[in-house]
C-alpha cells in the first residue's frame, strides 16, 4: 500500500495544531496581541530581530550600535511577563519542531549519512 507523503504531512500539521505546545503558544501570542503596550513592545522587538537577520543574510556587518540596541530591546521585553512567557513558549515549540525535523530526516541520514559524520 503506497503512502501519500502529503497526506502524512497534513496529519502532522493537525497534530502540531492540537499539541499542548502549540495551543499554549497561541494563547500567549493572543494575550500579547490583545495588550496594546505588550504588542507594541513585541512588534518592535521582532522588527529589530528581522532587520538584523536580513543584514546577516545579505552579508552586511552589524554595527556595535545595532548590537547594543538589540540587547537593550531583549532586556526590556524579557522584563514584560506576557512577552517573556511567549518567548518561552516559542522556544518550546522550536524544540518540538527541531525534534520532528530530526525524525523526518532519518531516511536521508540513513541513505547519505549524518552531516556531522561526513
Amino acid at each position: 500500500m503506497a503512502v501519500n507523503i502529503y497526506d502524512s504531512a497534513y496529519e502532522m500539521e493537525k497534530a502540531i495544531r492540537s499539541s499542548q505546545e502549540y495551543t499554549n503558544l497561541k494563547k500567549l501570542y493572543d494575550e500579547v496581541n490583545n495588550d496594546p503596550s505588550a504588542k507594541t513592545m513585541f512588534d518592535n522587538f521582532r522588527n529589530i530581530q528581522m532587520q538584523l537577520q536580513q543584514k546577516q543574510m545579505m552579508g552586511e556587518d552589524i554595527t556595535q550600535e545595532e548590537v547594543e540596541q538589540a540587547q537593550k530591546t531583549v532586556a526590556l521585553v524579557q522584563q514584560h511577563d506576557k512577552i517573556s512567557q511567549l518567548m518561552q513558549a516559542e522556544q518550546q515549540m522550536s524544540v518540538v519542531i527541531t525534534e520532528i525535523n530530526k525524525i523526518i530526516m532519518k531516511p536521508l541520514e540513513a541513505l547519505y549519512g549524518a552531516p556531522e559524520n561526513q
